[in-house]
């Protein structure tokens, strides 16, 4: 044997003696947000070391790049993890977890949540906020493109009220678009708590406007990822969120979702684990919704209403209803310019030219279903309000 050797669990060194004041939560949270340190690699960490012993050797540098697996520039990865396991005082680093009032799961551990547990690929540790109880129930992810319209953001919020008054979780990433607007229906009524996955540290609000739904589904509800308190969003921790988000759906929802991104990569994670998957139908001419029409054109279930929802969940209908469209019928000219304005947004010009009507007409219908809650302005562009919400 070479002096090179990967040391087994039970070696011990002068500066691994258990410290019976921090508990294994500690060391897994500080490997995990140790530079380069991702969660396949961390999960082969602890499948050959115990948490603090693994520690210690990335402070040492005797951890084999076999283990590690850097494919390149192997030599200045692991001085960088050195460098940053040596600045660590791992007292100080748990106290700022407990400030933080930031829960660590490690899988395998007795508060590791169970619904993520038997998952095909669990994260090897999670972080959380509020309370872990709201898992205990029928959960709903519902999820959709950040570059959502009008008519999906009001059908988004729909669901998520009509769900939470139901009994049932709401689950998102917390993005902005459909993700955001899920939650903010759940948050809307006094319903079942709210669960979040997000791909940062939960000190690393992202997108920092949602700072305060974070908040509000933390103190409601249940906040987790599997990223460590300090680290920020990257690129690749989203798909990662996105595999977590389908684990703990018993259904799937896709508001809308363009050709492409990451509702249709939560949806093939949906799909490993053997989950229900629905969508929305759109408007067929809607970049939004080409990739949901897309799902329901290869055999997805539609989702017309929280009743198509809940039957996939096997339950029935319960707890309050959304009111009844109660918003003044539009006139004649009302009539006509919705027709003519459909589920695309569309300029005025564009409706003087589909409508015949003169622009003081035109101007005035427009006025008029604005303010009864029919359409809505974004920019120079109007879009149709599929049904009022309460927000």
């Amino acid at each position: 044997m070479t002096g090179t050797s990967e040391p087994t669990p039970t070696v011990r060194y002068a500066d691994q003696q258990p410290d019976s004041a921090v508990p294994p939560e500690a060391w897994v949270a500080a490997i995990a947000g140790l530079p380069d340190i991702g969660p396949a690699r961390l999960e082969r960490l602890l499948g050959r070391y115990r948490a603090e012993s693994a520690f210690h050797a990335l402070r040492r540098g005797s951890v084999s790049n076999e283990l590690l697996d850097f494919r390149s520039d192997a030599a200045e990865h692991r001085r960088k993890i050195c460098r940053a396991a040596s600045q660590i005082d791992i007292g100080e680093f748990w106290a700022g977890y407990q400030e933080a009032g930031v829960g660590v799961a490690v899988l395998g551990s007795s508060g590791y949540p169970l619904a993520l547990a038997d998952d095909i690929s669990p994260p090897a540790v999670l972080f959380w906020q509020g309370d872990p109880g709201a898992l205990e129930g029928p959960r709903v992810g519902i999820i959709g493109t950040r570059r959502c319209s009008r008519y999906g953001l009001d059908l988004a919020h729909e669901f998520g009220r009509e769900l939470a008054l139901a009994g049932v979780r709401v689950v998102s990433g917390l993005a902005l678009g459909i993700d955001g607007a899920a939650h903010r229906g759940a948050l809307s009524v006094a319903g079942a708590p709210p669960i979040g996955v997000v791909g940062s540290g939960l000190d690393r609000v992202y997108p920092k406007a949602h700072r305060e739904l974070w908040s509000e589904v933390s103190t409601r509800g249940f906040l987790c990822s599997e990223t460590p308190l300090g680290v920020a969003p990257a690129p690749w921790r989203f798909p990662a969120r996105n595999r977590i988000i389908a684990a703990l759906a018993d259904v799937l929802l896709v508001v809308e979702s363009g050709v492409r991104g990451g509702s249709l990569l939560t949806v093939r994670e949906a799909y490993d684990r053997g989950r229900t998957v629905m969508a929305v139908p759109g408007p067929v001419r809607t970049q939004s919704s080409i990739g949901t029409n897309r799902l329901l054109a290869d055999g997805v279930a539609p989702a017309l209403d929280v009743v198509d929802v809940l039957v996939a969940l096997g339950l029935s209908a319960g707890g309050e209803r959304i009111d009844e469209d109660a918003r003044p019928a539009p006139d004649d000219h009302g009539n006509l310019l919705l027709d003519q304005l459909g589920w695309q947004p569309a300029t005025m010009d564009m409706l003087l030219t589909r409508t015949g009507l003169a622009v003081s007409e035109v101007t005035a219908a427009t006025q008029k279903l604005t303010q009864q809650g029919w359409i809505a302005r974004n920019g120079g562009w109007l879009e149709r309000v599929a049904r009022p919400t309460r927000r």
